[in-house]
């Protein structure tokens, strides 16, 4: 037996999982940091450092509320909730698939009425008298009138404990553990993904909101102009200084500024709603914490991103495609294992008896014990399908799994050139809005004075306005796209609360299917 185990243990059939190589594009190859997205002009407000990242990285915008909401994220968000059922069914499928490691028991009674042959018992009862091993003396009172044997109905009482475990001499059993176990692995990514994603769209809609609540100061504030310019029309047409036009012009900018007040409420209800929904509460529930009026949050003046050459290593949508690979590979190795002749050993241990009052006694035991071995010799191909469907899928998750880390990259560049780029446009149109709202200042002052048409006044107003909006929607984006960029890089290096995260599976508990199976025999 001993002999047997030992190479059950040494020998799998099968392609090993070996771990991909990390793969970076050459730009970034061996530097460890940012690289420059484009020629760096004008004046930034944040610059990229490769200093490690917070897990929680919504801590950069310093702002109480968004930690507050981002804390409940992983307790309260019902797509996260959804992706931790998943990964309870995914450790189920473990503990099935190694439960057949372990020799399996089970024990069994059963009482039956049972009428036998009477052709087997003559035969039995001749064969006995030919022997002369047990004496005959009491068969005849089996037999009736007519000197013909007869049998009574019995009674079969039985009870055993019976085992069966299968020598695993090809890996199969070990293969499939292994599966198993990189599929709980892709699950847990999987979650963290979800979790990582979650976060950062709760984020950005909060950014929206942010960015609605100041849009609305600012028409505010433009009605206001626009009333008080209306007021002014006025007291010019009274005096015979302007025409009846002047008014009608300040008249309708002031209620075009107000008539974009509504779109603009509806807007903070339906973010209000967004984070709402995403909190697992019901529409509105958040509008009493989210109603106070708060400024977007601002970028700091140094953003650490952590080193982009360790993406594979953060990103969980790359480990996931890993996992799914290692999971293909060892598919493939329990296919292989399928031609190969399966050993089971069988055992039983029980009583039987006629009576259940000698069911008992140790003369009324019964065992059995012994080797069964099963060979395919003609599966009409299934076999074969099977191994070519499963190198297939192996195929197919190591084309997916470059697929994902080229798309990862691409998506770290991408948010890093819309950082920065939009991080320029701000800061012009932060010099516009200075120079319109100069310019809107002038031309009230001569307009008041006679030196200027009314035309100067509103299309100076209208200025302010669109640089006002342009200036507040890209201030948004701009803590958007440090939102993105941080989803893009996989969040922190771990989950931002490693103790609501399902614990990973120890490696002394997941046996030697956890590491990579043994050379083929």
């Amino acid at each position: 037996m001993l002999a047997v185990s030992a190479v059950a243990s040494g020998c799998a059939v099968g392609p090993d999982y070996h771990k991909p190589a990390p793969w970076a594009p050459p730009h970034w190859a061996g530097s460890g940091a940012v690289p420059p997205t484009g020629p760096a002009t004008g004046r930034v407000v944040s610059d990229i450092s490769d200093a490690t990242p917070d897990p929680a990285w919504w801590n950069v915008f310093h702002d109480p509320e968004l930690s507050a909401l981002e804390r409940r994220v992983a307790s309260q968000n019902l797509t996260v909730a959804v992706a931790t059922a998943r990964l309870a069914q995914s450790r189920s499928q473990l503990r099935i698939a190694g439960a057949e490691r372990y020799p399996g028991l089970s024990a069994a009674g059963s009482y039956s009425r049972v009428q036998y042959s009477t052709k087997v018992l003559q035969r039995i009862v001749s064969s006995i008298g030919q022997s002369g091993e047990l004496p005959l003396a009491n068969t005849t009172n089996l037999a009736d009138e007519s000197g013909k044997f007869t049998i009574p109905v019995l009674d079969m009482w039985s009870d055993s404990i019976d085992a069966t475990w299968e020598v695993d001499l090809w890996g199969r059993v070990r293969r499939q553990y292994e599966a198993a176990s990189a599929d709980l692995d892709a699950s847990i990514e999987a979650r963290r993904g979800v979790l990582i994603a979650q976060m950062a769209e709760l984020a950005r809609d909060y950014m929206m909101l942010r960015e609605a609540q100041a849009e609305l100061r600012i028409l505010l504030d433009n009605r206001d102009t626009a009333a008080q310019t209306v007021a002014l029309s006025r007291q010019r047409n009274a005096a015979g200084l302007v025409s009846e036009l002047d008014v009608q012009s300040a008249q309708a900018q002031l209620d075009a500024v107000t008539a974009r007040i509504p779109q603009t409420e509806q807007q903070i209800a339906q973010q209000v709603n967004a984070l709402s929904l995403l909190l697992g509460a019901p529409p509105a529930a958040l509008a009493g914490e989210l109603l106070t009026d708060t400024a977007i949050p601002p970028v700091p003046p140094r953003v650490p991103v952590g080193v982009p050459s360790e993406l594979a290593r953060r990103r969980p949508d790359i480990r996931q495609a890993e996992a799914q690979l290692h999971s293909a590979t060892a598919q493939v190795g329990e296919a292989v294992a399928e031609f190969y002749p399966r050993v089971t050993i069988n055992a039983g241990f029980g009583f039987q008896s006629l009576s259940f009052r000698d069911l008992g006694f140790w003369n009324a035991k019964t065992w059995n014990v012994g080797p069964s071995i099963s060979l395919p010799i003609f599966q009409g191909g299934r076999l074969r399908g099977q191994l070519e469907l499963r190198r297939a899928a192996q195929q197919e998750a190591a084309i997916t799994y470059r697929r994902t880390v080229l798309g990862a990259w691409h998506e770290v560049d991408d948010a890093l050139t819309a950082y920065r780029d939009e991080q320029m446009r701000r800061d012009s149109l932060q010099r516009q809005v200075a120079s319109d709202q100069r310019a809107l200042d002038l031309a009230r002052d001569q307009y008041r004075h006679g030196m200027v048409t009314f035309l100067t006044v509103l299309d100076a107003e209208r200025q302010v306005l669109g640089a006002q909006t342009d200036l507040t929607g890209s201030t948004g984006a701009l803590s958007r796209d440090l939102v993105q960029l941080y989803d893009a890089l996989g969040g922190g290096w771990e989950s931002a609360f490693p103790e609501r995260m399902p614990a990973r599976v120890p490696m002394a508990a997941r046996g030697p299917a956890a590491t990579p199976a043994h050379a083929p025999a």
